[in-house]
């Protein structure tokens, strides 16, 4: 509750006291000079409060005087005033308190996960939770946000997670995994309790600061994820270098097959021409899943889509395909030379990012609030001259890694209109703010919360394995569920769920080509599919949800 609401009922009484007193003084002054009937002052006090009232005006009514008769009006005016004031004050919070739905203090939930406190990165997390049909239950320890959960039908339970009574409540004794998403310190101590009330429970903690990670596996935590610290990497490998030695971002779909990300240059033999012009699949064997441009994915390829410098492709192949694609989709004038790239906030994604271009032919700037060892400038990220003291104007790629979303696309903005031809590469905490970064100029954008409900879902659930966790597509192997006994074709996944179905796993063999009219889904096969989040959810839920 805010300083203002809770002091609200003072302010009030105060009110009624100060123009109580005022009226008082100046009616008992009215009637001596005005009206010629001087009175006692508890005699004035009584006509005021009568007034207030609406209860009458005893003998004193009529006035003779105008001036008598405009002050009586007044304190009318100001008698309604109060009155419907202390409605505001009093009566409406307590019908408001008294209607609204009371928040759950207990649970009766069996086979669930619980998640101890409400953020961007659980509300991910639960969208993959409700896309499988297995329940949840948030732990909330703030009153006003448990309210605001559970009007918006979230299952919550209001209470501090890390008390023993609050996790009991939540039924820790019959969770399947306990998911800690709060401050790194207090994880640690829910970590405890949960382990006090249920020594067996499964325990997922996420930390922040990578150091504090150790200290989470003493206090019993049985996987400890920093979402940060990879999607600095991710962020890293997005920065075109021409001489690196960076681990390669290509993910592993089996039998010598992979699925990649490839950016068109300006300047390469792919840029400024259509798709069908290109004939991607005809000259170098790779298929097409789709294209990402401007934050938005597109399955599958149009034809007649022109390949320029904001166009992302996603392709499957082996590995000599997609190098040989890389090659005619990278410029054929390269710079070996040091190449200048920007980072802006330092903290455990920044650092991380920082790090990984170590090992390229990068000349790292680091911007920061904060003067500490690693930065190099020291300002806001949202003055220019901050940005122009970095040398911006020389800068290939400025890497942005703020815990704020509007102070990032405030930050994007300003990178953009100082070097328009910059790549903006951007942490996103937030799913939502994904749009708005692109539309202010952010090259790429990926979310802090999706990595972290990915990898989230990746331990929780036994049966799913994401592949792609850190990239802008979901990339994730899954059982078929429903699927068994069904042809591709009979299921028309893509035009159902908008997800694609990459490669199907059977008996430990991976297979990358079948006939989708005949080839049938047994109950033992795996699939492995791609598309955006969204979708894979829609696969989840019509294919596996628990009914």
């Amino acid at each position: 509750m805010s300083l203002w609401k809770s002091r609200r009922p003072v302010y009030y009484f105060v009110l009624v006291a100060v123009s109580t007193v005022f009226f008082t003084l100046l009616y008992n002054y009215g009637m001596t000079a005005w009206e010629d009937r001087p009175q006692p002052l508890y005699r004035s006090l009584q006509i005021v409060f009568q007034t207030y009232t609406t209860t009458g005006y005893g003998e004193d009514a009529p006035w003779r005087t105008p001036q008598m008769n405009l002050l009586m009006i007044g304190v009318q005016l100001a008698g309604i005033g109060l009155i419907l004031t202390a409605a505001d004050v009093f009566a409406v919070p307590w019908l408001r308190n008294a209607l609204a739905p009371s928040v759950p203090m207990a649970t009766n939930l069996e086979d669930h996960v619980i998640i101890c406190e409400y953020s961007p990165r659980g509300e991910a997390f639960i969208s993959e939770l409700e896309s499988r049909g297995r329940e949840y239950v948030i732990v909330e320890p703030d009153g006003e946000r448990a309210t605001a959960l559970h009007e918006d039908e979230y299952r919550i339970v209001h209470g501090d997670p890390e008390s023993t009574e609050a996790l009991e409540n939540a039924g820790v004794k019959r969770a399947t995994a306990v998911v800690a998403d709060a401050a790194d310190d207090t994880n640690a101590s829910i970590v405890l309790s949960a382990k006090e009330v249920n020594p067996d429970v499964r325990i997922v903690t996420l930390v922040e600061d990578v150091t504090l990670d150790e200290y989470h596996r003493i206090a019993g935590a049985d996987d400890v994820l920093s979402p940060r610290q990879l999607l600095g990497e991710s962020l890293a490998h997005q920065v075109p270098t021409a001489v690196t030695t960076v681990i390669d971002d290509a993910v592993e779909l089996g039998n010598d097959l992979e699925l990649v990300e490839l950016s068109i240059e300006a300047g390469s033999n792919l840029c400024n021409r259509t798709a069908e012009e290109a004939q991607l699949r005809e000259r170098f064997g790779v298929d097409v899943v789709g294209v990402w441009i401007d934050g938005q994915f597109e399955s599958p390829l149009d034809p007649a889509m022109e390949l320029d410098d904001d166009v992302r492709l996603l392709v499957a192949g082996e590995p000599e395909q997609i190098a040989a694609l890389r090659e005619e989709a990278t410029s054929s004038v390269q710079s070996f030379s040091s190449q200048r790239v920007l980072i802006a906030g330092y903290g455990e994604a920044g650092s991380t990012a920082a790090d990984a271009l170590a090992d390229t032919n990068s000349d790292v700037t680091v911007i920061d609030r904060e003067e500490k060892e690693g930065v190099d400038v020291v300002g806001d990220a949202r003055d220019p001259d901050i940005f122009r003291e970095a040398g911006v104007d020389g800068a290939s790629a400025v890497i942005v890694t703020l815990n704020d979303d509007t102070t990032a696309i405030f930050t994007t903005l300003i990178v953009s209109d100082l070097n328009p031809d910059v790549d903006v590469i951007v942490r996103a905490n937030e799913p939502e703010s994904e749009g708005k970064l692109y539309r202010a100029g952010a090259a790429y954008v990926q979310s802090l919360a999706t990595v972290s409900g990915r990898m989230l879902a990746s331990t929780i659930f036994e049966d799913e394995s994401v592949l792609a966790v850190d990239k802008q597509i979901d990339v994730v192997k899954l059982p078929v569920g429903r699927l068994a006994g069904q042809t591709l074709a009979e299921a028309d996944i893509r035009s159902e769920t908008g997800s694609i179905v990459l490669v199907v796993v059977r008996d430990g063999e991976t297979i990358a080509e079948f006939d989708p009219a005949t080839f049938e889904f047994e109950p033992d096969d795996e699939v492995v599919i791609g598309g955006t989040d969204e979708s894979v959810h829609r696969f989840e839920t019509m294919f596996l949800r628990e009914e």
